[in-house]
């Protein structure tokens, strides 16, 4: 009887103690708020730093050029008809394989039909407008157009047109670099659609630069890359989408300015890269002052955006799934603005070679494991004086105390899927971002960070009416969050957990 009364009175005992250590977890980790939590993902800005350039030209604006004779050229499947003669331009068929000879100004060729088996080479003194009017052109041992003339190109998209070349060119003396090339600048505008099919090399390539302005291009396939310049390439607006073998966007000798437009790239290798090392005649660097970016690259060694020198972020939504660095640069890196989301399946979100500023913006930079980072410096400057920042992997670069204005954390592991949030001392939402790889170190900065004030890292199960860039979240709300840990900012960089690369402190 004892040994039952004994018994029983421990068994009392052993389920008291789980009742208090169940009801003691629970009010350890309850985040009590006043009502649903707001999402607000608030960013304040620093003075931007970097490069404003457009790269705006006058002289590439269709508007302020006339051209007072329009030559139409029309492929016939294996023949070519002409009309519209004008003095000064020569014109020779052979099949379905045409050739322009101009030695005068203003004039106009629009091109429409069909063929198979044919191609369009122009030869012109001056500038001139080239009219793509629902036209079809396959040439099967060369390029589909093919322009031998340094002088500057509008070319009108009209309708829906689609150029492919050969797998194999015939020898020539002259360059042929890709479905479409020209010598000399290519300048797009229209509201049409451009088709290109590159089987043995670029899709759009020229020896000078080349800028969209409007209109739809695709690239469905190209050997090398999508579109390939010796000079700059300038993106004003229209609709690019490109899938290519190498690169997406190569500037080989030149640099790169996204003004606006929404640009889709999948690629083996680079998704838009300035290629050329820095030398006294070439500075490859890269603006982007707005625009929708999506880039996803899947080749080893492919980066998202490149910069052989420098590459400045003044707004735009920018997403990037690369295998290497999903945005990098040779000498610096300057973010002012824009929703940026940069992961990096096998190294790091965002690395600078030289040193890294963040003004602005809201940027969430995803590395690989350990040492890959989520922002990676090398031993250089980290100056972080605006914007929300995000980096998650298995270190990160540690902000420069000295010159930063804006506060940050450092902590440690999390998963992947998981919704994070970071509450101030009223609970008030600070930044919310669901990763898609566990990490070992997380990087936190934002306006709302204040040296001496403690702050909660909390999970939350759902955000209802999320607005969602790609696991960085810009609004909604949430409620019943639970605690995931807490930490205090002792001073401008606070690291509580996770490791830290060889960032400058």
């Amino acid at each position: 009887m004892k040994v039952q009364t004994y018994f029983r009175f421990c068994l009392f005992l052993s389920v008291l103690a789980i009742s208090c250590s169940k009801d003691n977890d629970t009010k350890e980790d309850e985040v009590t708020t006043d009502g649903d939590v707001t999402i607000s993902a608030t960013a304040t800005k620093g003075t931007a730093e970097g490069s404003s350039e457009t790269g705006a030209s006058a002289d590439d604006l269709l508007a302020n050029s006339t051209f007072s004779a329009t030559v139409k050229i029309i492929f016939n499947g294996t023949s070519a008809t002409i009309e519209n003669a004008v003095t000064g331009v020569t014109i020779a068929t052979s099949g379905a394989d045409v050739t322009v000879t101009s030695t005068v100004a203003e004039v106009a060729y629009e091109v429409s039909g069909t063929t198979t088996n044919g191609m369009l080479k122009i030869y012109s003194d001056k500038k001139y407008k080239l009219t793509l009017n629902g036209v079809s052109i396959k040439n099967n041992d060369g390029p589909a157009i093919n322009i031998q003339s340094g002088k500057r190109a509008f070319i009108v998209l009209s309708g829906t047109n689609t150029l492919e070349d050969g797998t194999t060119y015939a020898t020539s003396t002259e360059d042929q670099k890709g479905t479409f090339f020209s010598e000399g600048q290519l300048i797009f505008s229209g509201s049409g659609t451009l088709n290109i099919v590159g089987n043995n090399k670029h899709g759009i390539a020229a020896d000078d630069y080349v800028r969209v302005q409007s209109g739809t291009i695709t690239v469905t396939k190209a050997a090398s890359d999508g579109i390939h310049t010796n000079d700059g390439v300038y993106i004003d607006g229209g609709n690019l989408n490109i899938t290519a073998s190498s690169d997406g966007i190569e500037a080989e000798e030149g640099h790169i300015i996204i003004n606006t437009g929404t640009i889709t790239v999948n690629v083996a290798d680079d998704g838009i890269v300035a290629s050329y090392d820095t030398d006294d005649t070439i500075d490859p660097y890269v603006v982007i002052n707005g625009g929708t970016i999506t880039i996803t690259t899947t080749g080893e060694g492919g980066e998202g955006i490149e910069s052989k020198s420098k590459l400045t972020i003044n707004d735009g939504d920018i997403y990037i799934k690369a295998v290497d660095d999903a945005i990098n640069a040779a000498d610096a890196i300057y973010i002012n603005g824009g929703n940026i989301v940069a992961y990096s399946t096998t190294n790091d979100g965002i690395d600078s070679n030289g040193t890294l500023t963040v003004t602005g913006g809201k940027v969430f930079a995803i590395g690989a494991k350990s040492p890959e980072e989520g922002f990676d410096c090398d031993n250089n400057t980290f100056k972080i004086t605006g914007g929300l920042l995000i980096g998650a992997g298995g270190a990160t670069s540690s902000p420069t105390a000295t010159v930063s204005t804006q506060a940050s954390a450092i902590l440690g592991a999390g998963n992947s899927g998981t919704i994070y949030s970071v509450l101030d001392s009223d609970n008030a939402e600070v930044m919310t971002f669901k990763s898609p790889v566990s990490f070992t170190t997380l990087l936190l900065s934002g306006s709302k960070f204040s040296s001496g004030k403690t702050y909660k890292l909390v999970t939350v199960s759902a955000v209802t009416g999320a607005s969602e860039f790609n696991g960085l979240y810009l609004g909604g709300t949430f409620s019943n969050p639970t605690l995931s840990s807490s930490f205090t900012l002792t001073s401008m960089v606070t690291k509580i957990g996770g490791s830290t690369g060889p960032g400058r402190p």
